[in-house]
């Protein structure tokens, strides 16, 4: 069965362009979302709980159908699991007909292309910012006010509450300089 989604988006809020696309294609039945927030995706569940063996989900662009690259890897998952496929016709993607690479590998790939890029990048910029001398991580406290709230708790005077209010040291914080 061919089964077309829609979901609203900038250019076809009323996802009239969409339904045109895969009417053409002869789909067999619909589900269109409401709205386009990426959140609640009330129709995308229904469909893919619906979903048989040997079904099409048709879309018109990718976009309409997954918000990531990670959604995409997931929602790929899940056809595969029903053994379903997906058709998006903006970007002649069809995962019934790989040859070779299959689509959902590349998703993979690419996932994982850019879960590395990040984590790179990442520990590029720690180790330039630590050859410049900036430590990373929550910046320390002053020390006058460490003094200050440490001398406020040594007169017994104050609760840790009003040493917090005036100085802006944590319990936590004021425990850990008293131990060292």
């Amino acid at each position: 069965m061919l089964i077309g989604y829609l979901r609203p988006y900038q250019d076809d809020v009323n996802c009239k362009i969409q339904l045109e696309i895969l009417m053409e294609l002869g789909c067999d039945r619909f589900f269109t979302e409401e709205h386009s927030s990426a959140k609640k995706r009330v129709m995308l569940k229904k469909m893919i709980n619906e979903l048989q063996s040997g079904d099409t989900i048709v879309v018109a662009k990718l976009f309409s159908f997954a918000d990531s690259t990670r959604h995409l890897a997931e929602l790929l998952n899940q056809l595969r699991q029903k053994q379903a496929y997906l058709y998006s016709v903006g970007e002649g993607i069809d995962t019934n007909h790989s040859s070779g690479y299959s689509f959902h590998d590349s998703v993979n790939h690419l996932l994982n292309f850019q879960s590395d890029v990040i984590s790179e990048n990442t520990k590029k910029g720690l180790y330039e910012a630590k050859q410049k001398g900036i430590r990373a991580g929550r910046p320390r406290k002053p020390d006058e006010n460490v003094k200050r709230a440490i001398h406020m708790y040594q007169s017994q005077k104050y609760s840790l509450a009003q040493i917090k209010e005036e100085t802006g040291i944590s319990k936590t914080t004021l425990y850990r300089y008293l131990e060292s």
